[in-house]
């Protein structure tokens, strides 16, 4: 089976990226894959599954690579005598901004090419902590309580210290902090405001049981991955996370019962139906009090969560027959032609 792996982008993401593709290659034997690299300058480059080294697009050698270009179903190859259209379904894993924030998916949807990834909405939606709560709440689901600091503001906070500050719109872990004392926050505000403009606080929960959970549609409709219990220590640093991007051995599942087991999956299907289809995406859950509380969505998980599932390569398979259908107004000029047919022209 083909598919094209999309990476890089132009985003604080763009190495995890790169470490997440490498992952991935070798996580898929049977496919026939290739892959598709856009630098930061949004130039796409056909690689040679040869050059997947993190060391060829640190040192720009990608750049002698053939350049691809976007048309109707796929990529566009030019070459000295004509041009070659490669029409292959796409797996986006680019990360942050590019990736997860709905520019690769409008792009990809608008060239009306086939791939595995959020569409537009779903990615606005979890892309941007903010937007990520308003969703979460008007689907019933337990959200931790925040508070939002813009730039351009007042740096003070409501919240309780210790305190949890991060960029509203990235991922990673990059730009947060754990506050413990009024003295530590305006340091903390100032990394997060490197990243972005709008900054969420939220309480920090010491003790606090984390559990990730993957899954997609498929045929048979939602397949979960097993539950997954991270061992951390206060929160997953960038460094714990960016390790974590190139996970490929299988992990246990989380000791927990079959109740809070079956909470956490109602809990994901409310998220996932009618929004993710398309998508193979992991939400992060705290448990509190026994109930359970949404602590984000990542639409474009680390690696696709293969580390989670058994069949990894059966799940994206089982995944690409089952991408949603595009429906598309077909143009007719009826009304133009109508109003030309009453003026007798």
């Amino acid at each position: 089976m083909q598919l094209a792996i999309l990476f890089g982008g132009a985003s604080y993401e763009h190495e995890i990226s790169i470490v997440s593709a490498i992952t991935v290659m070798e996580k898929l034997p049977r496919f026939e894959l290739s892959f598709v690299f856009c630098d930061q300058d949004h130039t796409f480059y056909l690689i040679d599954r040869s050059n997947m080294k993190a060391k060829y697009f640190a040192s720009g050698a990608y750049k002698k690579a053939p350049v691809l270009t976007l048309t109707a179903g796929g990529f566009l190859q030019k070459r000295r005598l004509g041009s070659t259209e490669h029409k292959w379904p796409v797996l986006n894993l680019i990360h942050g901004a590019d990736g997860e924030d709905g520019t690769m998916a409008s792009l990809l949807s608008f060239f009306d090419i086939a791939f595995i990834g959020p569409r537009t909405d779903a990615s606005v939606l979890s892309y941007d902590k903010r937007m990520t709560k308003w969703f979460a709440q008007g689907r019933g689901i337990n959200t931790v309580a925040y508070e939002e600091l813009n730039c351009t503001g007042m740096r003070k906070t409501k919240t309780p210290m210790p305190c949890i500050v991060k960029p509203s719109r990235l991922g990673s872990s990059i730009g947060v902090s754990v506050v413990k004392s009024e003295s530590e926050l305006d340091y903390a505000l100032d990394v997060a405001f490197e990243f972005d403009d709008s900054v969420i606080v939220e309480p920090f929960i010491a003790g606090v049981r984390e559990y990730n959970l993957a899954g997609y549609r498929g045929t048979e409709g939602i397949v979960y991955s097993i539950v997954e219990e991270p061992q951390k220590q206060e929160f997953l640093d960038f460094d714990k996370k960016y390790l974590d991007f190139s996970r490929s051995s299988e992990v246990g599942a989380a000791q927990i019962d079959a109740a809070l087991e079956t909470k956490l999956k109602l809990a994901f299907a409310d998220i996932y139906e009618g929004l993710f289809e398309g998508a193979l995406i992991r939400c992060d859950f705290f448990v509190i009090d026994g109930e359970v509380y949404l602590n984000e969505i990542n639409p474009i998980p680390g690696s696709m969560a293969n580390y989670l599932f058994a069949d990894f390569e059966g799940a994206l398979t089982d995944l690409l027959g089952n991408l949603p259908r595009v429906r598309r107004a077909r143009v007719e000029y009826q009304y133009i032609h109508s109003i030309n047919a009453a003026k007798g022209k």
